[in-house]
């Protein structure tokens, strides 16, 4: 594979690339490029998670050795399940079940625990250097990577520690790319401006899109929406099921939350049922959005390409209850060989049905 087809494989439906001229050069240089993505076993596995793991399978494509991190000492920090540890390890198998059903295949990737890494002195090394590397207020100013606020730090110092471990992992694992979403980039920026006071590697940051909450930003001015506010109270939540999509829902589960989406007449921005387009279902190879409709409003219409899509939405064209319909059509065609999956694999179904009666806290 070349260099130009690696580029578009890794680059692809990412919304930020820190920076893309190093990529470049990583790639055109011939090294054994390493990459990770660590995730919060912190709930149940929601479409927005889509993203990221389609980002994985594009990075293994590309010959990247890739790096799978199961957060669970993270997860704990932020008090996920209540801080149970046992439900935050069944949480990291139900990812991985995941992955396996949407064909990501997890024997080319290493999974990493992060109770395995904390057992290493060399871990607790790095984290102290990284510390003292760095102030207070500028770990503070990367609390939100937790879907937290800065002042939320004031809990427990705990929360303190979490952004300095996160930069720990990428050294720590010796990355080049870091993946994950742009509520990870505070955590990115950290570690790149840490590696140049410690002589470190400075890892690549590829930043994924955050897909919006069901309820959208019907509850204040889309104007208003900083960074901040968007990964902590518009992004979808495991711990808002209302404002979630997951992978298992019943198709028509998946109907009736797509039918009652926040969708605005020609209007995209920060709308839920455009982006489950963008970027989950026009991701997908070959796909093509067919949007049925009586003849006397123009008939069956096949969409090709997300970008056909938003021209047509901008200008009218397409009515949002013909969009929704189409969408919720697509998306359960797309989820059904995970309901199958997960049907069929009694571990992955007991560990469902387990963390289903879990209380996920955000």
């Amino acid at each position: 594979m070349d260099v130009e087809e690696r580029m578009r494989l890794i680059t692809r439906n990412v919304v930020e690339i820190v920076t893309i001229e190093e990529l470049r050069r990583k790639l055109e240089s011939g090294e054994k490029l390493k990459g990770y993505l660590g995730f919060e076993p912190s709930g149940l596995f929601h479409i927005g998670w889509l993203i990221w793991a389609f980002k994985v399978r594009d990075l293994v494509e590309a010959g990247v050795e890739f790096y799978l991190l199961a957060a669970t000492w993270h997860a704990w920090i932020n008090d996920k399940f209540g801080g149970n540890m046992d439900l935050i390890r069944k949480a990291a198998r139900h990812v991985l079940h995941v992955l396996d059903a949407i064909g990501v295949d997890t024997s080319k990737i290493k999974v990493v625990d992060a109770e395995d890494m904390v057992s290493d002195k060399e871990y607790w090394s790095i984290l102290l250097r990284v510390a003292k590397a760095n102030s207070l207020a500028r770990i503070k100013r990367a609390l939100t990577i937790m879907g937290r606020r800065a002042e939320e730090g004031e809990l427990d110092f705990s929360k303190l520690i979490y952004p300095a471990m996160q930069v720990t992992d990428i050294f720590y694992l010796d990355l080049d790319i870091a993946l994950g979403g742009m509520d990870q980039r505070k955590a990115h920026m950290l570690a790149r401006d840490t590696a140049e006071k410690l002589g470190m590697k400075k890892v690549i940051a590829l930043h994924t899109p955050l897909l919006t909450s069901l309820q959208g930003a019907s509850r204040m001015s889309p104007e208003s929406v900083d960074e901040e506010t968007m990964a902590v109270e518009l992004k979808m939540s495991k711990s808002k099921p209302e404002t979630a999509v997951f992978v298992f829902d019943s198709p028509k589960e998946v109907e009736k939350k797509i039918m009652k989406a926040y969708c605005p007449m020609r209007d995209i921005r920060l709308n839920p049922v455009i982006e489950i387009n963008k970027y989950i279902l026009f991701a997908q190879p070959s796909f093509k959005l067919v949007i049925e409709r009586p003849e006397k409003y123009g008939g069956t219409i096949v969409v090709e390409s997300y970008e056909e899509l938003e021209k047509l939405y901008r200008e009218g064209k397409i009515h949002p209850l013909d969009l929704k319909k189409a969408t919720a059509k697509a998306l359960n065609e797309l989820l059904d060989p995970i309901r199958k999956y997960f049907e069929t694999n009694r571990d992955a179904r007991e560990i469902l049905e387990e963390l289903k009666k879990a209380k996920v806290t955000r």
